[in-house]
């Protein structure tokens, strides 16, 4: 605020002296409070915007298979914990989500209009499918209807299903971390899965791999993405997710360093 007010008064003093630098510093500092006004009321309507349209989705997602189970209520009701959403808030996820499993819900309207709202902004869009691919997987495990409905949600969103596969390996790496371990998660899959994280073939460049685990970084920074409008209680996955990507990145570096 203060750089906008000795800009505006620097403006006016050059209008009228020292009266014009008073009415030009108060004419930039009302200026700035109006934008900043402007900015804080457009990032809270992207996350109310964000939390509907988010369980909407999922409550489409959990139904794919024809019904909706309690462990998937259950498992929406824990994503409330998880994104320590307010009561309020908490409150709208429950409407959305009953509102997607409607026999009427029109889930490619849905996701026009949170391709509207966000701004098309990829790390943004790539948050949203990476919540609807943990809800219906956290057993590490997702089901053939419902791996189709995410391939729909992701190009309803204009994402390559490649986003899918990259998300699903991502989980993979993650159940099989948490669990300590999988037998059926063998050594060559963790590679693969690696390759599927970054986005990039087993066949690349040392060079290539670098610019690409660069570049999702960079794109799915927690605090650039809370610059975007990301609700707070998103962080954790989003955290989650570099997590994932920087240990992608490890699995293939220390891969390459023994085939050398």
């Amino acid at each position: 605020m203060l750089f906008a007010m000795i800009f505006g008064g620097l403006i006016g003093y050059a209008i009228g002296r020292f009266p014009g630098f008073l009415v030009g510093a108060a004419l930039g500092a009302f200026l700035f409070q109006r934008a900043k006004s402007r900015l804080i009321g457009k990032i809270q309507n992207l996350q109310t915007n964000f939390v509907e349209s988010v369980f909407a989705v999922m409550g489409a997602l959990c139904k794919a298979d024809g019904v909706i189970t309690r462990d998937e209520i259950e498992l929406a009701e824990a994503m409330f914990v998880r994104f320590r959403l307010n009561e309020e808030q908490k409150t709208i996820a429950r409407e959305s989500f009953n509102r997607g499993k409607q026999p009427d819900f029109d889930l490619d309207a849905e996701l026009s209009q949170f391709l509207q709202n966000s701004g098309r902004q990829p790390a943004f869009l790539q948050m949203f499918l990476q919540v609807q691919v943990s809800a219906v997987a956290a057993d590490g495990k997702v089901h053939p209807a419902e791996h189709e409905m995410l391939v729909r949600i992701a190009r309803g969103l204009g994402l390559p299903e490649s986003q899918v596969d990259q998300l699903e390996a991502m989980l993979r790496g993650a159940h099989a971390g948490h669990a300590g371990g999988s037998q059926s998660y063998s050594s060559g899959q963790q590679i693969d899965d690696a390759y599927k994280v970054l986005g990039v073939s087993p066949g690349a460049s040392d060079a290539d791999i670098k610019r690409s685990y660069r570049k999702l970084m960079s794109e799915n920074h927690p605090d650039k993405m809370a610059g975007r409008g990301m609700p707070e209680s998103m962080r954790e996955m989003a955290e989650e997710r570099t997590r994932e990507i920087s240990h992608a990145y490890d699995v293939i570096k220390e891969a390459r360093k023994k085939a050398s």
